[in-house]
């Protein structure tokens, strides 16, 4: 057993070494293409997050509002890889690797932004009347028939993702660190998540979106706080911090205390990897949740979309990186989330703590918002019947997380998670003249993205 998981620890390794090119690749065409277009509108997309375009009382066709679609794909994005990941990145790659990642982010956020405009312009309503949405949908919508294959690869990929890293791995996480800082015993925590979770599910997406609508930005308003707090105890070390973050991305990291040292490579590796592993730009999960969102403006929604990869990347994963460098806590030769905890419980009595509780409640609602995703993904392949067993299946995979050990799972679905992507880009590149004309088109002599104007339901 112990070979084979190290044989998937290869495979792992190279599969998201080998899917970094396409990745930053098509994130880079994606961004010229647009003409900066995601980086140039970030503060009027900032605007539009907070307006009425995006509330409660948005119009438009749809089941949650657009605001509340962000919330649920941030619930599956903002996890364990801006506490655990940033720390591993940076354990591995040295602080370099967090220039690496805020690269990745960049030309992610109009991947992330072409997601979401495909997934609106090409959702369609299910039997039940709900709308469905994702790239399995503007495969088949967009690419046709004959690529009809294509949308069942990535459907059968994403749940198999799903069920993995989106599960039983988070599951894992929360009953493991429960159990080591608090005492309490892995049945119960196992036994709380798996009804936390039936009841949200019950209520489908518009019961999802509701928890993550709350849940989601107090967390991340709650973890940046302390993160600030934090920072702000060490406002004369991070000019130097940013520096060696800028300087080591192109020179490596020299090894000092428990640091062993990183070449460049190596920045740039573990740098990009553990980006588009935190923010999921290009693996085609959050589309899911943008499908659902009440809106008739694909180029709006897309403006709400790229918002993830910025929160998620250049706020969070920047926080984590900053506080794990000007605490010293890199040089500890600690990794993963233990270090993530020493740099906390450094700077503040019982940040430790801090740490573990942003973490239970980021996996948590890890849990739910992937759970979304790969009912959808069931749906495409088996249609609406297939909901209520796929909702079962979801529960019972909890427990079986939260007791065992999961290695060879984790690296399964890892594997997975990188190999969804391929479908998802491979239908980006191919329907990126109609992401470029739409945009074009909406955006024709200035217009504004906070703009009331009247627009065609997308087919």
């Amino acid at each position: 057993m112990d070979n084979f998981a190290g044989v998937l620890d290869v495979i792992s390794g190279w599969v998201w070494l080998i899917m970094m090119f396409p990745l930053l690749g098509i994130g880079l065409y994606l961004t010229i293409g647009l003409k900066g277009m995601s980086i140039r509108r970030l503060p009027e997309a900032l605007r539009v997050l907070f307006s009425k375009d995006a509330s409660e009382d948005a119009s438009g066709d749809g089941e949650i509002s657009p605001f509340k679609a962000l919330m649920t794909a941030l619930s599956a994005t903002v996890g364990t890889g801006n506490i655990a990941g940033v720390a591993t990145a940076i354990f591995l790659g040295g602080p370099g690797a967090i220039f690496w990642m805020w690269m990745t982010a960049f030309v992610g956020m109009a991947t992330k932004y072409g997601e979401a405009v495909m997934a609106v312009h090409f959702r369609e309503i299910d039997e039940d009347g709900r709308y469905v949405g994702g790239p399995m949908y503007y495969i088949k919508n967009g690419l046709g028939p004959k690529w009809a294959w294509l949308g069942t690869t990535f459907a059968l990929l994403a749940i198999a993702a799903g069920l993995g890293a989106g599960n039983t791995v988070q599951a894992n996480s929360i009953s493991d660190v429960v159990e080591s800082n608090l005492g309490v015993p892995m049945w119960i925590t196992a036994f709380v998540v798996l009804t936390l979770t039936a009841m949200v599910l019950i209520g489908g997406i518009q019961r999802i979106a509701q928890v993550a609508g709350k849940l989601v930005p107090i967390m991340v308003v709650f973890y940046v706080s302390a993160s600030l707090i934090i920072l702000a105890m060490h406002l004369g070390d991070i000019p130097a911090a940013l520096a060696m973050i800028v300087t080591d991305a192109f020179t490596g990291t020299a090894a000092t205390g428990g640091f062993a040292g990183a070449a460049v490579m190596a920045a740039i590796r573990f740098g990009v990897a553990r980006g588009i592993f935190s923010n999921e730009a290009g693996l085609g999960s959050a589309p899911i949740a943008h499908a659902a969102a009440k809106t008739n403006d694909p180029v709006r929604q897309g403006a709400i979309g790229m918002l993830g990869t910025f929160i998620d990347t250049i706020l969070v994963c920047t926080m984590t990186a900053l506080v794990i460098i000007v605490t010293g806590a890199w040089t500890s030769g600690e990794n993963g989330a233990t270090m993530t905890a020493l740099a906390f419980d450094t700077a503040l009595p019982y940040g430790n703590y801090i740490v573990v509780f942003a973490l239970m409640v980021f996996a948590f609602t890890t849990i739910l918002g992937w759970s979304y995703y790969g009912e959808r993904c069931a749906e495409y392949l088996f249609g609406p019947k297939a909901i209520t067993p796929f909702r079962v299946l979801w529960c019972a995979a909890i427990p079986v997380g939260a007791l065992t050990g999961l290695e060879i799972i984790w690296l399964m679905a890892d594997i997975m998670n990188a190999l969804m992507a391929v479908p998802n880009l491979l239908a980006l590149l191919l329907l990126s003249p109609i992401i470029f004309k739409i945009t074009s088109d909406r955006l024709a002599g200035g217009r504004k993205l906070v703009e009331r104007q009247e627009h065609h339901p997308a087919e």
